[in-house]
C-alpha cells in the first residue's frame, strides 16, 4: 500500500464506500503479512516510496509464485520480477497472466508514464544485460529509458557524438565495467543525477568488477552515485528515488531540451520581467528591486531565463514573480 492507496482508502470510508470493518481487515496487513516462506513488506511502499520486489535467485517456483500473488493482491504499485528463471515466470503468470515480461525481469501493474528522460548508457556490449535489467525495471516504474550503447572510453569520439543526449537527460546511469571510466567521463558532461553500475566485465586485473567498483568509487566527477557489481536493479530504484514521486502537478526537470507532463505543460521562457521579489533566472542571480526615495519598493527590470513552472533540477521550489507582467513581450 502507497501514499494513494491508502488517502483513497481513507476517503472511501468516510464517504460511505467502504465499511469501516473491512478496511480494518487491509488495514491489519500493514506493515506486513506472514505468508509462511516470507513476510511480505506491504508497508514498504508507503515508507520509501518504491515497493517491495522479487529476486529470483535461491527461490523455487513455487515460492516465487506465492510472494508474487501476495504483493499483487496486498498493493496498488508496480510489482517486479528480477533474475528470474523461466520456471519462476511461467509460475509467476500463472497466478496473474497480465505480467510483461522483459529478458529476465516480470512486471506486473506498471505504474503511470512519467515525463523524465532517463539516458542509460553501456561501455561496450557485453554490459547490456544488466542495462536491460536496470531499463526493465525503469520501465516498471513508469520511465521510458532511452539507451546508448558502446561509447566506452577506449572510443570517446562515439560518446561525443551523442553528448546532446546526455546532456538532455535529467538522470543518467552508466554501466560499465574494465576500469569504469565511463562514468567519471559522462559525469563531468552533465549536470544531472548520474548513476554507475561497475560490472564484472573485463581480464584479469578487473577482477570481477571490483577494479570497476573501486574507480567508480573514487571518482573526480563530484557527486556520482555508485551501486554494486552488476546491480541494475538497484542503478533503477536510485534513478526513481533521484527524481522524486510523480506528482500530479509533474514537474518539468529541465530547461531546454526537456519536457514536461501532460498534466503540466511548464517551461522556460525568455522574457523580459519585472518583479518586486527576489526572483531566480537562467544566468543564476537573484534579480531584486530597490528602495525609492519616498520609502516605497520599486521593481527593477531584467532580463533572463524565468522558471514559470513549478520546480526545477537545480533544486527546491523557487519563488514566483509577484509583479505585474509588462503590457508587451520582446
Amino acid at each position: 500500500m502507497d501514499a494513494d492507496a491508502l488517502r483513497g482508502l481513507l476517503f472511501d470510508v468516510a464517504s460511505g464506500r467502504v465499511d469501516p470493518d473491512q478496511a480494518v481487515r487491509r488495514l491489519q496487513r500493514l506493515p506486513f503479512a506472514d505468508v509462511g516462506l516470507a513476510r511480505i513488506d506491504h508497508h514498504r511502499a508507503l515508507r520509501q516510496g518504491l515497493p517491495e520486489a522479487v529476486y529470483g535467485p535461491g527461490k523455487t517456483a513455487e515460492e516465487v509464485a506465492v510472494v508474487v500473488a501476495e504483493l499483487l493482491d496486498g498493493g496498488t504499485g508496480p510489482v517486479v520480477l528480477s533474475r528470474a528463471d523461466k520456471a519462476q515466470v511461467e509460475a509467476a503468470l500463472a497466478v496473474d497472466a497480465t505480467g510483461t515480461v522483459l529478458g529476465r525481469t516480470a512486471v506486473w501493474r506498471r505504474a503511470p508514464v512519467r515525463g523524465e528522460r532517463v539516458l542509460v548508457v553501456t561501455a561496450g556490449t557485453a554490459d547490456a544485460p544488466i542495462a536491460d535489467e536496470c531499463a526493465a525495471v525503469l520501465w516498471a516504474h513508469g520511465i521510458d529509458a532511452d539507451r546508448l550503447a558502446d561509447v566506452g572510453v577506449s572510443g570517446l569520439h562515439r560518446l561525443l557524438a551523442d553528448v546532446d543526449r546526455v546532456q538532455d537527460a535529467n538522470a543518467v546511469v552508466v554501466v560499465a565495467g574494465m576500469e569504469g571510466a565511463l562514468a567519471s567521463v559522462v559525469g563531468g558532461l552533465t549536470g544531472a543525477p548520474v548513476v554507475a553500475v561497475p560490472t564484472s566485465v573485463g581480464y584479469g586485473a578487473s577482477l570481477d568488477g571490483v577494479t570497476a567498483l573501486l574507480g567508480m568509487l573514487a571518482s573526480c566527477a563530484s557527486g556520482l552515485t555508485v551501486v554494486g557489481i552488476a546491480n541494475g536493479f538497484g542503478a533503477a530504484c536510485a534513478v526513481v528515488r533521484q527524481l522524486g514521486p510523480r506528482r500530479a502537478d509533474a514537474r518539468c526537470l529541465d530547461g531546454p531540451g526537456s519536457t514536461a507532463s501532460p498534466e503540466s505543460p511548464a517551461t522556460w521562457h525568455s522574457v523580459h520581467y519585472w518583479t518586486p521579489a527576489p526572483t531566480w533566472t537562467r544566468f543564476g542571480h537573484w534579480s531584486t528591486g530597490f528602495p525609492s526615495t519616498d520609502g516605497h519598493w520599486k521593481p527593477s527590470r531584467s532580463y533572463g531565463v524565468a522558471w514559470l513552472g513549478r520546480r526545477s533540477r537545480w533544486g527546491p521550489q523557487r519563488p514566483r514573480s509577484t509583479g505585474r507582467r509588462p503590457t508587451s513581450w520582446p
